[in-house]
């Protein structure tokens, strides 16, 4: 009798994940780099419904149904973002498979698509607010200066004539970047990086995040409106279950 009330609860709750997630990705649509997420439901087990049998017979199979959806996974799309030139000279954008490697105060490093890097105090380039950026060999990149420019392999040179070579932006891979998890700072952390070897760098670019606010905001109204809808109908069903145990227990 109570059926409909699992169906409804989990629909909202599923509406309401999906709202949430694209929330997020639309907060973070003007974020260099960014990766949206993409959220999946899935049904709990079907349950079997079986005709009941006599002395003669144990029961036929009528048919499953499956009473609620739960969630499955919210998953990082890796695809890449478009470059956008900012001509700065501390801009750089991946094109290819890859991230930067950050290393933080505490020595732990982390992995981004974030490219629009600074110096800090020290003359070290940074991601501000991070940490320092690693090159190839997991060293920090000492620069002293912004007056530098960097080839497709992320070599870094000073810039005019006689620009020596300072050092390397270093680009890293993973096996499978679904095994990737983010941290409290918004970064990626993994095992088993290596240097990627499947990249370009674009000097004075930066990648713009990959979210679709056309089809965000689209998918936002769907699930807001059917999130409503189940909130409505919940109500409605509310009102026949208490009319079915009270008015026609009375009967």
């Amino acid at each position: 009798m109570y059926k409909g009330f699992y169906n409804l609860t989990s629909a909202m709750l599923t509406h309401q994940q999906n709202l949430n997630v694209i929330a997020n990705n639309l907060v973070n649509i003007s974020t260099a780099g960014f990766k949206q997420d993409r959220y999946t439901a899935t049904t709990f087990d079907d349950v079997m419904y079986s005709r009941v049998g006599d002395l003669f017979s144990s029961g036929q199979e009528i048919g499953r149904q499956s009473y609620i959806r739960a969630a499955s996974e919210t998953y990082t799309d890796f695809t890449q973002g478009a470059p956008e030139p900012t001509g700065l000279s501390l801009d750089f954008c991946i094109v290819g498979d890859g991230f930067f490697a950050i290393q933080d105060e505490e020595g732990e490093t982390a992995y981004t698509r974030m490219g629009n890097f600074s110096l800090d105090d020290e003359g070290y380039l940074c991601l501000p607010g991070y940490g320092r950026v690693l090159d190839p060999d997991g060293q920090e990149i000492y620069l002293g200066t912004d007056k530098v420019t960097a080839d497709q392999d992320g070599l870094i040179y000073y810039k005019g004539e006689g620009g020596g070579l300072i050092g390397r932006v270093g680009v890293y891979s993973f096996e499978d970047n679904g095994e990737l998890e983010f941290n409290e700072r918004g970064l990626f952390t993994g095992e088993g990086a290596q240097p990627s070897e499947d990249f370009s760098i674009w000097h004075g670019y930066l990648e713009r995040s990959n979210t679709d606010m056309v089809k965000q905001m689209t998918e936002m109204i769907t699930y807001q409106r059917a999130l409503q809808s189940a909130a409505q109908v919940s109500k409605m069903y509310d009102q026949v279950m208490n009319h079915a145990t009270t008015d026609v227990g009375r009967m």
